[in-house]
């Protein structure tokens, strides 16, 4: 039977099923009854395309194994466990470009205690393919020797071997999942969300099988007018000078957003930290707080300019990913082939470009948008790879 918790897992039949024979054999565990060991293990590894709800995935499970009905989706075990709030589940989100060394060795120092409320000591890594090397070399000892009771889950975007240590990666049950059709995502915006059809739909189609990109859509006025915008780039490249325009003006819509993403979050965590510290108090000893609080706040200040950058990335690559689906159904009309565009609402605008384009010319332009995302993701400055990008787009 598979638990209620993994509804929320769009289109993963084969994952949920290894997942579902997984909680069951841990409740077994659980309750002291000899295994075979094909149902649960020590590490796991989910892996699949951005938007295929690796971390979704990863956070469901561990509701589940500290659920003691086997994953309800109800009782206070799987909401503190989702919400990030349970005893025993530990979250490692990188908030910039990479996971250091001293997160990560307290990820292991938690790893070897025991459960203190739940069933499991379950510690979760997400992206953790952004683990420095020597991250990787102290979450390896913990995979390598874990206690009896503790599961590591640990994320990562791709199935390739460069991407996550290959001695972890050994150690761990990879869980694949796929991206999710379109359907799929449409039926469960229109029954989780109210969303109603015809937008599900639309919004299903232009995420391109990125579940949360589809809820922002179809919730969030302002996020469909940053994808108007980017699909009005290949009209405004009219010369050398309208492409610098039009970079910049992609680069500085990126950076706006990731500014409004993370700035509730930056001013809690300084409120937070001043209040803590006594920042701006007048009592006795106020003075000698204040001079020893600034080195914290800096370090505030500096992981919050990491995470500010990470957030511009993303930002940009969503952007970047909706512009690559303009050059793709561009080619579409070019070959009359018989699939649905990505972006139903433009099919006037790539047809008629279509006519304008050879489909050669339409292929280097869709290489130059993924070959801007590549080199983002090896750290060029976004502005030079966007600048580059625009110059190719526009000589075609």
């Amino acid at each position: 039977m598979t638990p209620p918790i993994f509804a929320e897992l769009v289109g993963q039949d084969a994952a949920v099923a290894t997942l579902s024979r997984a909680v069951e054999a841990a409740d077994a565990i659980v309750r002291g009854e000899p295994q075979d060991g094909q149902g649960m293990t020590h590490a796991w590894l989910f892996t699949g395309p951005p938007g295929s709800g690796r971390s979704v995935a990863a956070r469901t499970f561990a509701a589940a194994l500290q659920c003691p009905n086997g994953g309800c989706g109800e009782c206070q075990a799987c909401h503190t466990a989702l919400t990030g709030t349970h005893a025993d589940v530990r979250f490692v989100v990188p908030e910039g470009l990479s996971i250091a060394v001293g997160e990560m060795r307290a990820l292991v120092l938690r790893a070897a205690s025991s459960p203190t409320q739940g069933r499991w000591q379950v510690l979760l890594v997400e992206d953790a393919d952004r683990l420095t090397e020597a991250a990787g070399n102290a979450l390896l000892k913990a995979v390598e020797e874990p206690p009896s009771r503790t599961v590591f889950l640990l994320c990562t975007p791709s199935t390739h071997p460069d991407d996550i240590s290959v001695t972890i990666r050994s150690r761990c049950r990879v869980v694949s999942l796929r991206q999710p059709p379109a359907e799929a995502i449409a039926t469960v915006l229109c029954r989780r969300d109210g969303t109603d059809e015809q937008t599900a739909a639309w919004a299903a189609a232009a995420s391109q099988g990125h579940v949360g990109r589809a809820r922002r859509l179809a919730r969030d006025p302002q996020a469909r007018a940053r994808r108007d915008a980017v699909l009005a780039v290949p009209r405004r490249l009219t010369g050398i000078g309208a492409a610098f325009d039009a970079a910049s003006a992609l680069i500085e819509a990126a950076e706006a957003e990731a500014a409004a993403s993370v700035a509730e979050t930056d001013a809690k965590e300084r409120s937070a930290l001043e209040t803590a510290l006594g920042v701006g108090g007048t009592g006795k000893g106020a003075a000698g707080a204040a001079r020893g609080s600034a080195g914290q706040l800096k370090d505030l200040e500096r992981r919050q300019r990491s995470r500010a950058t990470r957030a511009q990335r993303d930002s940009l690559d969503r952007a970047l990913v909706d512009l690559a689906g303009f050059y793709r159904d561009v080619l579409v009309h070019s070959f009359t082939a018989r699939v649905e565009p990505v972006h139903g609402d433009t099919a006037e605008l790539a047809a008629a470009a279509a006519e304008k384009w050879t489909p050669e010319s339409t292929l280097r332009r869709l290489e130059a948008v993924l070959e801007c995302r590549t080199a983002i993701e090896v750290n060029v400055k976004p502005r030079i790879a966007v600048e580059a990008m625009m110059l190719a787009l526009w000589r075609g």
